[in-house]
């Protein structure tokens, strides 16, 4: 028998001791070196440091700010205007600017608390929990599609990008969010949002009708592996999945200790969302809608099943022979493998009589419409479908696959056996694994979730709070988010971000604490302007002597000219939205455009991800490629970029409505509508200089075009597409 096939058999362990050790050999003994790895030491809440100018320091944040950069004989930037302070915040947590009447009731409140008033209720705003799931999804590689050749709709996973939006929203612990994404299944089981919180390792892209199951269930368990230690504790794991790792103290069995803890996970997007007594209702009535429909129905699958069984077969022929044991096998002789097997098997070996129904000809063809015919009589009779969600859960057999050390990282190439463990450096010994109760689940991923969370796992919080700093600052304090290790970036003050992450935890892992304490600080409200000086010194900011101007992801500048425009629509969640493509595009798996343009105008967060074909707007602005986990955006400059503002119908079509939305005022004057379209956009008042560009802009216009209502329009074409607009500053 060949060895692809021992390994799905109840035989394998023994087969395989026959050519591999029971275990992994050799414990490895780590360098000094290595031990003094600055990731995994613990977290210490520093001593605050002595600087001079103490009028600068607004609380922690900026004294160990401050300290750095007089160490270096550097001074920070005066501190932004309000109008800017303003701009910022509100894109920066919102993703959208404020309005003039936002802008107009900061600037007239004197009070002390001004600013935290403004800060806080950008928290409280439902539009922050949408802004910030966007780098969350970008981490959880959310894609609404399968990818591969097919890219099938995933009809039900966008409940896990709703279930992001509320838990940022209701300020959900962040220890709490990740439980639930490894373990919510298990953890809570009388929590439908944990369940739906387990997709984050849902959203592999996944080949419908891949044949040699037991690869692809490697390449899966890859994925996740790979995603789960970069996403939560900033390792790349990836790199030991064939070797040691070159760099970092992580070894090749941890790559599989790892991975073991999911190795009993099925894919499961049929999960019930119905409580039990939603359930019996439903029942009762789909029993009503049954009873009337019996016949109809049975005549329906005799007809299709000869069809049925065909595309069955043709299916179950194209399988390997291990495979199609798998499925044959009882299901009390299964064995933990033989189980995963099935139930990715199943999915391509159950046919419905519809799709049945399309091979049939002449009377049977006949006879089986007028059968569906009849059967839509009743629809009025049959209650609508539960709400499930896609989630990955264990299997239902007792016990879990063995997971193997892997020769190469080739599937079929076993070195040793291990179990779940963490990482070597952290902790050696295998993982206590506790079955939850009245819960099918092997208990490992809780396991996981709790070392993961645990306040003294070192990563884990520090890789989140650098995170935030970079969404905020648009650098991390390390600047590579998910590479804690020796081929990243170092942290530029390590004692900021262990004095960060010592409050975070302590503040009951809240996030929107962390927002408050980094925006309250000085260091927050600099402003950006360039000093030669400090820049001589330290050419990248990695010292924040000044705040970094970036540029907004794509979304989030849809999301303003459509908020500018007036045509933003703020309704939120359900399944993505399909805005108009441009002429000429073609998607694999479907785009249907939306009947009702508000449904168009949603926010960018709800627009259908659809993994072979990115929205052209988000692809020009470096919308992160779907198949894998995102931690940091590239952005480049592009002509693309400008010509994508210049020429797209939408962009175009926005700035019209801009233009109608700033004139609906009968009898204002050029000046005056020119004011109110810099407030807009901008949200300050044009400058001199400004107004007269504007002003001699709009007559050459008029003149050039005879039609003034286009010249304006035109004016707001441009400040669209003007670096103040497009810039966070």
């Amino acid at each position: 028998m060949r060895l692809i096939g021992l390994l799905s058999v109840a035989t394998a362990v023994v087969t395989v001791a026959m050519f591999a050790a029971d275990s992994v050999p050799a414990k490895k003994e780590f360098t000094a070196q290595q031990k003094r790895w600055w990731a995994i030491q613990p977290v210490v809440n520093p001593a605050l440091p002595q600087v001079k100018n103490h009028n600068w320091v607004a609380n922690t944040i900026d004294a160990f700010v401050l300290s750095k950069l007089e160490e270096k004989g550097l001074s920070p930037n005066a501190k932004a205007d309000k109008i800017t302070l303003l701009r910022r915040a509100s894109l920066v947590l919102t993703g959208l600017p404020p309005t003039p009447e936002q802008v107009q009731a900061f600037l007239s409140d004197n009070s002390s608390r001004a600013w935290e008033k403004q800060v806080d209720a950008l928290l409280a705003s439902p539009r922050y929990g949408e802004r910030w799931a966007r780098h969350w999804l970008d981490l959880a590689r959310y894609a609404d599609s399968e990818g591969f050749k097919s890219d099938e709709t995933r009809p039900n996973v966008y409940r896990f990008r709703d279930y992001v939006i509320q838990s940022l929203n209701s300020d959900k612990p962040y220890d709490r969010f990740v439980k639930e994404q490894i373990a919510g299944d298990e953890l809570y089981p009388s929590d439908p949002q944990a369940l739906i919180a387990t997709g984050f390792n849902r959203h592999f892209p996944d080949e419908s009708n891949a044949r040699n199951l037991m690869q692809r269930r490697q390449e899966l368990l890859n994925d996740i592996t790979d995603t789960v230690a970069s996403t939560f504790m900033g390792l790349t794991y990836g790199c030991a999945k064939c070797h040691d790792h070159k760099f970092d103290p992580i070894l090749h069995k941890d790559y599989y200790r790892l991975q073991a803890f999911f190795a009993n996970t099925r894919i499961e997007d049929k999960a019930s969302l119905m409580s039990q007594e939603a359930r019996a209702n439903w029942q009762y009535r789909y029993d009503q809608w049954d009873a009337k429909t019996k016949a109809t129905r049975d005549e329906m699958v005799k007809l299709a099943a000869p069809e049925v069984a065909w595309l069955d077969k043709e299916n179950y022929d194209k399988f390997p022979e291990e495979i199609q044991d798998a499925v044959n096998t009882v299901p009390d002789k299964r064995t933990p493998f033989q189980w995963q097997m099935f139930h990715k098997a199943k999915t391509q070996l159950s046919h419905t009589p519809e799709e049945g129904s399309k091979r049939l000809k002449g009377d049977a063809a006949k006879r089986y419409a007028e059968l569906k015919a009849e059967l839509k009589k009743f629809d009025s009779l049959k209650p609508e479908e539960f709400p499930v969600a896609q989630a990955m859960i264990d299997n239902e057999a007792p016990g879990a696959p063995q997971t193997f050390v892997l020769n190469g990282a080739v599937y079929d190439s076993p070195v040793g056996k291990v179990e779940p463990g963490f990482l070597s450096i952290l902790d050696s010994t295998d993982a206590k694994i506790t079955p939850p109760q009245g819960v099918s689940s092997s208990g490992r991923r809780s396991a996981l979730a709790n070392w993961l969370t645990d306040p003294k796992n070192p990563l884990t919080a520090r890789v989140m709070v650098n995170r935030v700093w970079h969404h905020h600052f648009g650098r991390g304090i390390s600047a590579t988010p998910s590479d804690f290790g020796v081929m990243g970036e170092r942290p530029a003050n390590k004692e900021l971000l262990d004095s960060l992450t010592s409050s975070f935890v302590s503040n009951g892992w809240s996030l929107k604490k962390l927002h408050k304490q980094i925006m309250m600080s000085s260091t927050w409200q600099q402003a950006s302007d360039f000093n030669a000086k400090s820049a001589e010194v330290d050419p990248e900011n990695k010292l924040t002597w000044r705040y970094n101007r970036h540029r907004l992801e794509g979304e989030s500048i849809r999301d303003s000219m459509l908020a500018v425009s007036g045509k933003l629509n703020d309704k939120m969640y359900g399944p993505g939205v399909f805005p108009p493509l441009p002429a000429g595009v073609v998607t694999r798996g479907g785009w249907k455009n939306q009947e009702v343009e508000s449904e168009s105008n949603r926010r960018s967060v709800y627009v259908f991800v659809r993994r072979n074909t990115r929205y052209p707007m988000f692809e020009a602005f470096d919308m992160p490629d779907t198949h894998e986990s995102c931690a940091r955006r590239n952005t480049t400059v592009t002509p693309g970029q400008s010509l994508e503002l210049l020429n797209n119908e939408l962009v175009s079509t926005w700035a019209k409505q801009f233009a109608e939305r700033v004139s609906n005022d009968q009898g204002v004057t050029t000046e005056a509508k020119i004011d109110r379209a810099w407030k807009l956009a901008l949200a300050h008042t044009p400058n001199k200089e400004e107004q007269k560009k504007a002003a001699d802009f709009l007559s050459k216009q008029t003149a050039l075009l005879s039609d003034e209502k286009t010249a304006f329009a035109d004016l707001c074409h441009m400040l669209f597409s003007s670096n103040e607009f497009l810039y966070i500053n």
